[in-house]
């Protein structure tokens, strides 16, 4: 029954690939797609139209990829032209987070104890003041001040670390 569009469904498919083989290829994956669908039971009122939207589907489809694969081959490219890693992942940017981060970790560590431990459990537990105060059993004014002495060191580390950036 559907067999009738088959010349139809390749001629459409012949004007946008402009190549008899790849119209082929679609207009027989349209029919598979199609027949798939009837064997699972669907009912298909447009047996046509189905093929016809099946296989513009498929030449977007093929259409994008080949968008996406028309590029460059990056060996042959020279070096100034090929693409870059984002600037999160260049390995200054890496090695210059991994210096900071490790000035912050010192900072903390250098903090009193009493100090960096309301600062650990404030900042990185995420405990309120008050909630650092009863675990702590200080007032929550004495909290304020160790967590403004740690903020203090490392903003101070921050402010270092961007003078020695050129």
């Amino acid at each position: 029954m559907v067999a009738r569009y088959y010349r139809e469904l390749l001629n459409f498919c012949l004007r946008s690939l402009k190549d008899r083989a790849a119209a082929a290829d679609v207009v027989q994956e349209s029919y598979v797609r199609f027949l798939s669908m009837q064997r699972a039971g669907q009912a298909i009122a447009e047996p046509r139209a189905l093929l016809h939207q099946t296989a513009r589907r498929l030449l977007i489809d093929g259409h994008r990829r080949r968008a996406v694969r028309d590029h460059d081959e990056l060996d042959i490219l020279l070096e100034t032209q090929q693409p870059c890693a984002p600037a999160h992942a260049q390995p200054e940017e890496i090695y210059a987070y991994e210096e900071y981060a490790t000035a912050i970790a010192r900072a903390i560590e250098a903090l009193p104890p009493r100090c960096r431990e309301a600062f650990i459990l404030n900042r990185f537990d995420g405990l309120s003041h008050q909630q650092v105060a009863d675990q702590m059993g200080i007032s929550r004014n004495m909290v304020a001040q160790h967590i403004m002495r740690g903020v203090l060191a490392c903003k101070a580390v921050e402010e270092r670390m961007q003078e020695t950036q050129p």
